[in-house]
């Protein structure tokens, strides 16, 4: 007679044991990494910018510094006129902490000056991209509408100068006539008139070529100004910077009374590039 085949008990609890801590174990017997990846995770996380609040922008700047971009304000007899013109009048803002704007002007018998001063925190809401990344493409827009010349690289000695043919010098025959000369240079004069008042180069909106609108490398993290003047002799000079996630704007501009004589464009990016760095050192 065949006998039955039996497990003992010991045997089976056994069995079971192992079948339990195999289940537990996840698919193929693998460790349960879920831990180690949230520590990924967050060690890959994008890092938030360097400032987390702005400063009062119509408090950034000082009455020493308004008296000489906008010099008829000391000028208000009523001292209590005198002192809102100080203060100056906020921009509409839905967040102090995100944005903080102000706006000064005065007036002398010569002009009419205004000043616009810009606060803007950029905070990235994207975890994979840093707020200084997010600030740095914000930049980087206002940079492109800006629509900056490329820089102007004056004449090198010798040039235009007529090239000898090969093996001698040039002959009398290849020398224009003196009245053809002129009749050239004039033309090519017209002709670079026209060309600088369609592309709106230095020369077509009175600024000098070493005024020209451009980037700085000395203002934050990455800077550029820009110059215009209008129809009507009203000269703008736009300075815009980026520290860190703030991004800094500032609009000065002059309107004379009269269109014969505009605003002098040293004068105004000198005051307009001394009061950037001035918030740039206050930033921190």
């Amino acid at each position: 007679m065949q006998r039955k085949a039996y497990v003992p008990g010991a045997a089976v609890l056994l069995a079971a044991l192992l079948a339990a801590c195999t289940g537990g174990s996840g698919s193929g017997g693998a460790p349960d990494d879920s831990k180690a990846g949230a520590s990924t995770m967050s060690a890959t996380a994008a890092q938030p910018g360097k400032y987390r609040t702005l400063s009062d922008a119509c408090g950034a700047v000082s009455h020493d510094t308004l008296d000489s971009l906008l010099p008829g304000i000391k000028q208000i007899a009523d001292q209590g006129r005198r002192e809102r013109a100080y203060e100056g009048e906020a921009a509409l803002t839905y967040s102090n902490d995100r944005r903080s704007g102000c706006r000064w002007k005065s007036e002398v018998p010569g002009a009419t000056d205004h000043l616009f001063v810009d606060f803007e925190r950029v905070v990235s809401y994207d975890n994979a991209v840093s707020d200084d990344s997010r600030a740095e493409q914000v930049y980087g827009a206002k940079e492109k509408a800006a629509d900056l010349p490329e820089p102007v690289v004056g004449p090198s000695s010798g040039s235009g100068a007529a090239s000898p043919a090969a093996g001698g010098t040039a002959s009398a025959s290849a020398t224009p006539p003196a009245t053809a000369t002129a009749s050239s240079s004039a033309s090519a004069s017209a002709s670079d008139s026209a060309s600088d008042s369609a592309s709106g180069s230095p020369s077509a909106t009175g600024t000098p070529a070493d005024l020209q609108p451009r980037t700085l490398d000395d203002l934050g993290d990455e800077a550029f100004l820009n110059d215009q003047l209008s129809t009507a002799q009203q000269r703008t000079v736009t300075v815009v910077f980026r520290t860190s996630n703030v991004i800094v704007t500032i609009q000065y501009d002059e309107q004379p009374t009269t269109t014969q004589t505009a605003p002098s464009s040293e004068d105004m990016q000198d005051k307009a590039r001394k009061l950037a760095q001035r918030l740039a050192g206050s930033l921190g």
